[in-house]
């Protein structure tokens, strides 16, 4: 039960999918799956496979390397890997294959204007943040990619998008090491978690598989709920937009198109494009991690969330959620069933996350800013922030300092000086307590700089 998807290929003999690092930060076993698409019927996502449950693929359609093309009849993104330069020894390049054909296949692709992070062919290279390459280097790669231009006529893979993605099949699994369930519906998954307050629930995997690969964890019973329907919506209503606990991040970024500027400024820096399909919201709040990056963010939207039991439903502050490390108010029972967001969002919103790298990486410190600035004063104003405490916290002080003060240099300064104070650093391997008390003093300093004119509603 607890064998990953590159395992289980491997074991087929579809070597092409490589292991390298087993936490899904290098990209080499790196495979598609075809998911229900927001502009499609049919998305080509991928995916690792490195921490993705082979049983979770049950009933699904995966598409390795070796599925791509054949010597003599090449893939256009494996022509222009070759024909460019961007393979040496070659390990990771059937990842990053992988991850170059989902965004070639990626819908509405080649009318994205070109900028920084677009080639003129519209490539996102936020694609490929996800692949790490040892000696290749980076600009022929670059290169491969900027050169696909659109799928030929008769592509089988871009002809699957018009039909619909396969429906999620419900399983039913039983090892010496555990069993896996994916039950059909919500009312079937609480039923089940009623009866087995102890099973392990999986969504995306992508912190539970790197506790199965690194630390040898295996669960009697796994629960997934990934594809529960009931846990995949997104509805825009006329006072708060409600993001199902079960949908990627990828797919809210993409269903929300914009709606929500702090969580754009989010998306690009949360772990790679890789992780972002697989990574879900729920999961990264039922995780409790102290250094997750959504969590400040939706403490500064003001968020609640909604929990499921077969009790019923209860609604909680995001803000009174988390009540220690890893720790938080959901019951043995209780699933995350969806996030709120209030509306209207603030007018003047930022995240700031302070790291090592600018993608790909862990947070040292991080900083939501959401302040509604109306004639030149601040009327409200909600901060959340990560790394400095055993929680993700609202700076409550720092708030106070500015609502109903001038949005000024003054103001932001001093309010910078009581953000300082926030929270209870540590010193640990990624940072210093005062190092960090610093970045939070500079990230509001920043924010002034950044919007010194009056913001209004």
């Amino acid at each position: 039960m607890h064998t990953t998807a590159l395992e289980w290929l491997r074991g087929l003999g579809l070597t092409g999918c490589k292991e390298g690092c087993g936490e899904g930060e290098c990209g080499a076993c790196s495979v598609l799956v075809a998911r229900a698409g927001v502009h499609t019927p049919t998305e080509w996502v991928a995916v690792n496979a490195c921490l993705l449950p082979a049983a979770g693929l049950d009933g699904q359609e995966v598409v390795t390397v070796e599925g791509l093309g054949e010597p003599g009849h090449l893939h256009p993104v494996q022509h222009e890997m070759a024909v460019r330069g961007g393979s040496q020894c070659g390990y990771c390049t059937p990842g990053f294959v992988c991850s170059m054909a989902a965004e070639f296949y990626r819908p509405g692709r080649e009318t994205d204007p070109p900028d920084p992070d677009h080639g003129p062919n519209g490539f996102d290279l936020h694609a490929l943040s996800g692949n790490l390459c040892r000696c290749t280097g980076y600009r022929p790669i670059r290169d491969a990619a900027y050169a696909l231009g659109a799928a030929p006529g008769g592509d089988p893979l871009a002809r699957r998008r018009d039909e619909p993605a396969p429906p999620p099949r419900p399983t039913r699994l039983r090892h010496d090491d555990g069993a896996y369930v994916r039950p059909a519906t919500l009312p079937d998954a609480l039923a089940l978690l009623r009866d087995h307050p102890a099973a392990t629930v999986v969504a995306g995997a992508t912190d539970w598989g790197v506790e199965v690969n690194l630390r040898g964890v295996r669960a009697a019973l796994s629960v997934a709920i990934d594809r529960l329907p009931e846990l995949r919506e997104l509805v825009v209503g006329p006072g708060h937009i409600e993001i199902g606990a079960a949908l990627t991040l990828t797919e809210i970024e993409r269903r929300l198109a914009g709606r929500v500027a702090l969580l754009d400024q989010l998306f690009p820096v949360f772990a790679s494009r890789l992780i972002r399909n697989s990574a879900t919201i729920g999961g990264n709040l039922g995780t409790g991690s102290p250094i997750g990056d959504l969590p400040p963010v939706l403490l500064a939207l003001d968020a609640t969330v909604l929990l499921a039991s077969a009790d019923g439903d209860r609604e909680v502050p995001l803000a009174d959620y988390f009540t220690g490390y890893r720790r938080s108010v959901r019951q043995p029972g209780e699933l995350i069933r969806a996030v709120r967001v209030p509306l209207p969002v603030a007018g003047l919103a930022a995240f700031h996350k302070v790291a090592k790298r600018r993608f790909d990486d862990i947070s040292s410190v991080a900083a939501a800013f959401a302040l509604d600035v109306v004639d030149g004063t601040v009327v409200r104003a909600r901060i959340g922030l990560g790394g400095v405490a055993a929680t993700p916290i609202r700076a409550r002080a720092t708030e106070a300092a500015l609502e109903g003060e001038p949005w000024s240099a003054a103001t932001a300064g001093a309010a910078a000086e009581v953000l300082r104070g926030e929270g209870t650093p540590l010193d640990d391997h990624r940072a210093s307590a005062a190092y960090r008390a610093a970045m939070l003093e500079q990230s509001l300093r920043k924010l002034y700089a950044d919007n010194e004119g009056e913001v209004s509603l």
